[in-house]
């Protein structure tokens, strides 16, 4: 039998002490500011405030901070604290086609309205480690610098002006336009859509099947990991998904709020937003001609990874309502968005470790009598035969 460990609590206060003591790590060595975390790891902190549903870069440097790097855990504290938070009102949709564009891309189109801008990513960066990484202090070569070697100066410079009049862009056009004029794509809102107040997803229980704002709340807030997944799957033929990325944009958008008292929107900040569409094949149904079909996505901060994810999920997720065929679990809404949620899930999962004692002992007791009555049982035959064979003799 288990013997209770007495003494719990001191234990408790213990492993969070100790807890503590390995997340600052050596002493000797100058500790990790929330700040530095904010500015060198942006894009585990855009995931923090994509999962933990809260737009504030400090707090999510300060979660990932506290939890040691470990960004379930850290989403797990911002959603906590953000249950805490008062709500004011609900903003203004935002008007992502007046996004000022820090990167803008398309793989259907090769000349677009606005241009290609490249912007900063890792998808052409060779897969090698960078050891001057290792040097430490400002000596140090950053990876900019060794880019920039036996580029002349005045290239240089108008690559910096470039950046620095980023945000004086002007609005972009979809990309997907240039399909709507020729009436190849969906509209990118059904009939009466535009007049439908989403419902608060965190305030309200998910009813299936579910309407598109929802499911789109739903995967916004999921699993990086899991969504990725579910999208590789659907291209590899589980989910009859044949995707073009048509247009992924990421940069800054205003965010409006209509005060009571004022009864007009007026401007209250901006946000780093990331927003795919996704071309997709449909050969047509007995109301609708064959056309290329959406799948949306949209995520806080530079995200691309979880937009595209988002945006093939989504669009899988769409079967029943183009009237194809369900047959994968990518295309079930239940059991995508029943298990999109990694704090759910890591709930669940961690619950494992706390102590189950008393279930396992009633299972164990269990096993045990249904040995012994199938060892009584099979024993019973053997005894059957050896009187059987006493009687003939």
């Amino acid at each position: 039998m288990y013997v209770a460990v007495k003494g719990g609590e001191k234990a408790i206060d213990n492993a969070h002490a100790l807890m503590r003591e390995q997340r600052r790590g050596d002493t000797a060595i100058a500790e990790l500011s929330v700040e530095q975390i904010k500015q060198q790891l942006p894009l585990a902190v855009d995931r923090v405030m994509n999962e933990g549903s809260v737009y504030d870069p400090e707090l999510a440097a300060l979660a990932l901070k506290q939890a040691s790097g470990d960004s379930v855990e850290a989403i797990f504290l911002l959603r906590a604290y953000r249950t805490t938070l008062p709500r004011f009102g609900y903003s203004e949709p935002v008007d992502t086609e007046q996004m000022q564009i820090e990167r803008r891309i398309s793989g259907t189109f090769k000349d677009l309205p606005g241009g290609q801008v490249l912007g900063s990513t890792y998808d052409y960066t060779h897969r090698l480690l960078d050891f001057a990484l290792l040097a430490e202090g400002d000596s140090a070569p950053s990876e900019q610098a060794s880019n920039n070697m036996g580029v002349p100066q005045s290239h240089r410079s108008e690559a910096r002006t470039e950046a620095e009049n980023s945000d004086k862009l002007e609005a972009c056009p979809r990309v997907l336009e240039l399909l709507n004029q020729e009436g190849l794509i969906e509209q990118s809102r059904g009939d009466g859509e535009e007049d439908i107040t989403p419902r608060d997803l965190t305030r309200q229980p998910v009813n299936y099947p579910v309407e598109r704002a929802v499911r789109l709340q739903n995967l916004i807030r999921g699993d990086e990991g899991f969504l990725l997944s579910l999208s590789y799957s659907s291209m590899r033929g589980y989910g009859d998904s044949h995707p073009f990325a048509g247009e992924m944009r990421s940069g800054r958008v205003s965010v409006e709020l209509v005060p009571e008292e004022l009864g007009f929107p007026i401007e209250i900040g901006e946000v780093m937003l990331t927003e795919c569409e996704m071309v997709n094949q449909f050969h047509g149904s007995k109301d609708q001609p064959p056309q290329f079909t959406r799948g949306y996505g949209i995520a806080m901060g530079r995200a691309e990874r979880k937009a595209m994810s988002v945006a093939l999920v989504e669009r899988a997720l769409r079967a029943e309502e183009l009237g194809e065929a369900v047959n994968y679990p990518t295309q079930d809404q239940e059991f995508v968005l029943s298990h999109t949620d990694c704090v759910s899930a890591n709930g669940f999962v961690s619950h494992l470790k706390l102590p189950h004692y008393v279930d396992f002992q009633s299972e164990l007791e269990m096993i045990r009598r249904l040995r012994k009555a199938a060892s009584e049982a099979s024993a019973q035959p053997s005894k059957d035969k050896a009187d059987t064979a006493g009687e003939e003799i």
